[in-house]
């Protein structure tokens, strides 16, 4: 069993992770025959299952991390996630990425609609806003990086490029949400709503796995896990909450997430012919280790 686990460690971490979050939301939630639930019914367990659901990633990286790497491999964990001093420009990468994307794609689509407010303009509470967005942020980041970037992202990368490693990463990320997306998308009566699923499902698939690229690209030159903590806090905090419109929903949402993806793909882009189109390159975690 513990060679299997070893030969098949990034897909033995998956499962884990998948089994652990979707198990406890399981529960929350009252079993398969509460999906779809109503819509005020599940918003009103979703404080509860959201941190049940964070406990899958953090605990399947630091089982696996012990199981494939022992105790050295715990030290270094333990070295990649305080590692702070990697250049205020990476830095300024994690945190200010979400906010210069977002705000630029919705005042670009501004003009077609004044639904593109980003809310934290529109909101009479601008700063419980913020505050939400970074405690809320905060907890996903550092819960879910302790496994993505701690253990699946290096796993990944001794084998394949930035591109390849941050899209395995980025879909199955996407598709850990897929079940609170599912329960989340009954109507006031529990009926299903493609109009509330949609939106969700694409954010999952078209935002989650470009920006994962990004965050390996940066986690490769920085080696560490606290930047990537922040990085995602940035995407989870800003999107969902500081610079999501108010009133948005439906197609408008759709092309937002659309444009957004974009937008990413083209930073992307950026970074790769800042580095002569080669986005991989040896990365500092592994010098270091």
């Amino acid at each position: 069993m513990a060679a299997f686990i070893k030969r098949h460690a990034v897909l033995t971490y998956f499962a884990l992770t998948f089994a652990i979050s979707w198990g406890g939301i399981l529960l929350v939630m009252g079993g398969p025959g509460a999906i779809p639930s109503p819509i005020e019914q599940a918003l009103a367990r979703l404080p509860i299952a959201l941190p049940v659901m964070l406990l899958g990633p953090v605990v399947a990286g630091i089982l696996m991390t012990g199981l494939v790497n022992g105790r050295l491999g715990f030290r270094e964990l333990r070295r990649r996630v305080l590692a702070w001093r990697v250049g205020a420009r990476w830095y300024a990468v994690a945190l200010m990425t979400t906010p210069l994307v977002a705000t630029a794609t919705l005042f670009a689509l501004l003009p077609s609609s004044p639904v593109f407010l980003p809310g934290i303009l529109a909101s009479d509470h601008k700063v419980s806003l913020l505050l939400m967005g970074i405690v809320v942020g905060l907890a996903a980041g550092i819960f879910e990086e302790i496994g993505w970037t701690g253990f699946a992202v290096p796993a990944l990368r001794r084998r394949h490029g930035v591109l390849k490693t941050g899209l395995i990463v980025g879909f199955l990320w996407g598709a850990w949400h897929y079940l609170v997306a599912l329960w989340c998308s009954g109507d006031p009566l529990g009926v299903f709503s493609l109009s509330l699923f949609l939106p969700q499902i694409l954010f999952y698939v078209a935002v989650l796995p470009v920006y994962r690229v990004l965050m390996v690209w940066v986690h490769d030159r920085t080696g560490s896990v606290l930047v990537a903590m922040l990085m995602h806090a940035s995407l989870t905090g800003g999107v969902l909450y500081v610079f999501m419109p108010l009133a948005i929903s439906g197609a408008p949402l759709l092309t937002w997430y659309l444009v957004f993806s974009a937008a990413l793909w083209l930073a992307v882009a950026g970074a790769a012919r800042a580095n002569g189109w080669k986005l991989s390159g040896q990365p500092v975690w592994s010098r270091a280790a």
